[in-house]
C-alpha cells in the first residue's frame, strides 16, 4: 500500500543540492524548487531516507509529511492541471 508524502529539503552545499535533487526525482514530482511529493510504499519511504542520509550533512535539513487518504482529497492548489493521481510511476530511468 502506498502513501503521499511531501518532502522539503535545505541543503548548505550546492553539489549535495543537487544529489538530493537528483535523488528525490527518481521518488516523485517536483512541485517547487525544493518541495517534492512522492507516492511511496513503507519500504520505498525506508530507502529513501537511507540514501538521503548518505548524501546529507548535519547542517542540512529535510522535512518529510505523510498525508492520508483524506488529506489529500482536501488539497488546493492554484494549477487547475495539478492532480494527485491514485497511482503514479514513482522511479524514472535515466
Amino acid at each position: 500500500m502506498k502513501n503521499w508524502y511531501i518532502v522539503s529539503y535545505d541543503i548548505r552545499d550546492d553539489k549535495r543540492l543537487r544529489r538530493v535533487a537528483k535523488t528525490l526525482q527518481g521518488f516523485g514530482v517536483r512541485l517547487q524548487y525544493s518541495v517534492f511529493r512522492c507516492h511511496l510504499s513503507e519500504r520505498d519511504m525506508e530507502r529513501l531516507r537511507w540514501e538521503l542520509s548518505k548524501i546529507m550533512m548535519k547542517e542540512d535539513d529535510v522535512l518529510i509529511v505523510g498525508l492520508c487518504d483524506h488529506c489529500t482529497t482536501k488539497l488546493r492548489t492554484r494549477n487547475p492541471n495539478t492532480h494527485w493521481p491514485d497511482e503514479t510511476d514513482t522511479y524514472t530511468i535515466v
